[in-house]
């Protein structure tokens, strides 16, 4: 490209999807935790979404539910808390210290500070009681191990006060000190999501205490965090980064700075990759096929997606605030999307065509629909409907 930077086009970018983020059929793995590791983050505000993410990404789906349970809430080996850009994801447990340092602190300051203030001005009690009110909230879900929002409310009565929100404004409310106070104690690290009131698609959860882990320093931490999402996800640009992390520029340049980050050259300018992963991949191997959930940390991986969503299929596979619904891919590209009817049978919907790959025709097709007989065997009677509804999605379910 004439800047002395190698250039790495859109067909090995997806030969990279494909292969890291364990969608060819040759690079599917055994667990939940190889996948979680494999993609370091997997969106959790949908429950369900989840669950779909691994599935897809295993050798054997068939004991999705399970093993997926037996590592969030048996062996904690995974863990569902805030992360990046104030966002619930399901990472690693081992991955929470960096997570924590590098995203969640600044976070969590403005957090509480928020909620000291939103009691402050409705007259509530001040942040010494606040704090009071904690420590015996905490204290309690120590003892109890798990516990929802009321059950902690029983143990600790004051959890209970209430105060008016924006007062005088069209968008006042009454708000329970429980419900902001989670919220608070989930960004700062102390309390994690844990199991469902019901099945896996509930967003119903218990609470319980967060995994313990050391207290890193936030620049070694972010570092650490762009090392391993870049390893997953590279070569990505700088806005990509910044709106992945929710980090201010000179963070991400600084944390580049730190790990060695090699510039490569892309169709829309200077991206980065880790330091020893300049060198050609190889090709994924078959053409492949993917059912991806709403929210997958795929397509929801990068700010910059022409190389993998045309532009023109945006509007039917979005919903209005920039979430992704379930979409079909096709060789390392989104062609389409899927939805779920009440009487369990999966629908599809190819959007585009061409591009070199024949998303339309027979191989595409067969491949396609044995992906969605391959979902359809794990989920069995369950019904799962995207928490962000979007046009394709809603016209497919009719």
């Amino acid at each position: 490209m004439g800047d002395g930077l190698r250039y790495i086009g859109v067909a090995e970018r997806r030969a990279r999807l494909a292969l890291r983020h364990r969608l060819a059929p040759r690079a599917r793995v055994a667990t939940p935790e190889a996948v979680a590791d494999a993609l370091l983050a997997l969106h959790g505000s949908d429950p369900a979404t989840v669950y779909l993410a691994i599935g897809a990404r295993l050798v054997d789906p068939a004991a999705t539910v399970a093993e997926t349970d037996r590592a969030l809430y048996a062996d904690r080996s995974l863990v569902r808390m805030h992360g990046m850009r104030h966002t619930v994801f399901v990472f690693p447990t081992e991955s929470t210290a960096v997570v924590h340092a590098s995203t969640g602190l600044a976070v969590a300051a403005r957090e509480r500070a928020t909620l000291v203030k939103d009691m402050a001005k409705a007259g509530a009690p001040d942040a010494a009681w606040l704090k009071e009110v904690e420590e015996s909230a905490l204290a309690a879900l120590a003892r109890l191990g798990q516990a929802t929002a009321a059950e902690l409310a029983r143990e600790e009565p004051r959890l209970r006060e209430q105060f008016v929100y924006a007062a005088g404004k069209p968008y006042e409310g009454v708000h329970t000190v429980v419900t902001r106070l989670l919220r608070v104690l989930g960004v700062e690290g102390k309390v994690v999501r844990g199991r469902p009131l019901g099945s896996w698609t509930s967003s119903q959860f218990r609470w319980a205490l967060a995994p313990e882990h050391a207290e890193l320093p936030v620049v070694a931490a972010q570092s650490e965090l762009l090392r391993h999402w870049l390893a997953a996800c590279g070569p990505a640009t700088e806005a990509d980064l910044k709106w992945w992390t929710g980090w201010k520029v000179t963070d991400v340049r600084r944390a580049l700075t730190a790990i060695g980050a090699r510039a490569v050259t892309l169709d829309e300018g200077t991206g980065y990759v880790v330091e020893d992963d300049v060198d050609a991949v190889p090709s994924p191997g078959e053409p492949w096929a993917a059912l991806l959930p709403g929210l997958d940390p795929t397509a929801m991986g990068w700010q910059g997606r022409d190389w993998y969503l045309a532009p023109e299929l945006r509007p039917g596979l979005f919903d209005y605030s920039g979430n992704v619904g379930p979409t079909v891919w096709w060789n390392g590209r989104v062609v389409g999307s899927w939805a779920q009817r009440a009487d369990g049978e999966i629908v599809w919907r190819i959007l585009a065509d061409g591009d070199g790959d024949e998303a339309g025709g027979g191989e595409a097709q067969a491949a396609i629909e044995a992906e969605a007989a391959r979902l359809a065997s794990w989920l069995g009677a369950t019904r799962v409907t995207p928490r962000f509804r979007t046009p394709v999605e809603k016209e497919l379910v009719r």
